[in-house]
């Protein structure tokens, strides 16, 4: 089983759908279930994903849709091997900032508590991180983000064992407009191995101006699959083994516009 955590805050756990406090339950056929798709519950148990992927996770308010499972259809090996399923670890909490992430700190120990125990039954192949938004309304967060994204990756890959576990981060679509382009930029900047940025920027905003709306989500998890796919698994999709590239950053950025060229 390919393994993903899915990891940030309210973006990554999904308000797609969520109007003023209530879920439409609208699943669009990009995140219908599947058999092959399973999450990891709050229970740390095994169970066929469906939206929303990270009920019961993320409990600080209303959970819709994120791009978990639009990114693991898209993601799912094209020739359909039933042996070669996929994992999702949701572990995104709404409205905390990157600061609560640290190592020591409940969610982080909380997060890597559940990769440990989903790379029991396979490998994990990357975390997907949305998160950033928190630390725009502060001047300080802010400026401190590269720093603290840079360890918080070094921290995961550290505790697992994993020096070259992929990251791919998305870079904000929203936040305070006073420090948005300081975090985007600070996201951009991250200066590691095998790290990508898939770039929201661009994607529709539901009412609030501040989450994803349903199909933007979908689009997003879809950006995600082809910025995995192209970077970090084989072409090939025969259930071997992936084989992770020494990818730098700074040249590996895919957009809303690229994403609409390459459908």
């Amino acid at each position: 089983m390919r393994i993903f955590v899915l990891s940030g805050q309210s973006n990554m756990a999904g308000r797609g759908g969520v109007h003023h406090g209530c879920w439409d339950g609208l699943v669009l056929p990009e995140c219908a279930p599947d058999p092959s798709i399973l999450r990891l519950s709050a229970a740390l148990q095994w169970e066929e994903a469906r939206e929303p992927l990270h009920a019961n996770i993320d409990t600080t308010k209303t959970c819709g849709v994120g791009p978990g499972m639009a990114f693991a259809r898209a993601a799912l090996p094209s020739e359909g091997n039933p042996g070669v399923g996929v994992g999702l670890v949701p572990c995104a909490v709404g409205g905390t900032a990157i600061r609560e992430w640290a190592r020591g700190e409940e969610l982080y120990e909380q997060m890597m508590c559940r990769a440990r125990t989903a790379a029991g039954y396979g490998e994990i192949e990357a975390v997907l991180w949305y998160q950033g938004e928190s630390d725009a309304e502060s001047d300080a967060a802010a400026a401190a983000y590269r720093k603290n994204v840079e360890r918080l990756i070094a921290n995961v890959r550290a505790d697992l064992g994993m020096p070259q576990l992929p990251f791919i981060q998305v870079a904000l679509a929203s936040g305070n407009e006073r420090n948005l382009e300081k975090v985007r930029s600070a996201q951009f900047s991250v200066d590691l191995p095998n790290v990508v940025t898939v770039d929201a920027m661009g994607l529709a905003l539901n009412e609030d101006n501040l989450h994803l709306t349903t199909m933007s989500q979908v689009k997003l998890g879809k950006m995600l699959a082809e910025a995995c796919i192209r970077n970090f698994l084989t072409a090939t999709y025969n259930g071997e083994k992936s084989l992770p590239l020494d990818v730098s950053l700074s040249s590996i950025v895919i957009t809303t516009v690229e994403m609409l060229i390459l459908s």
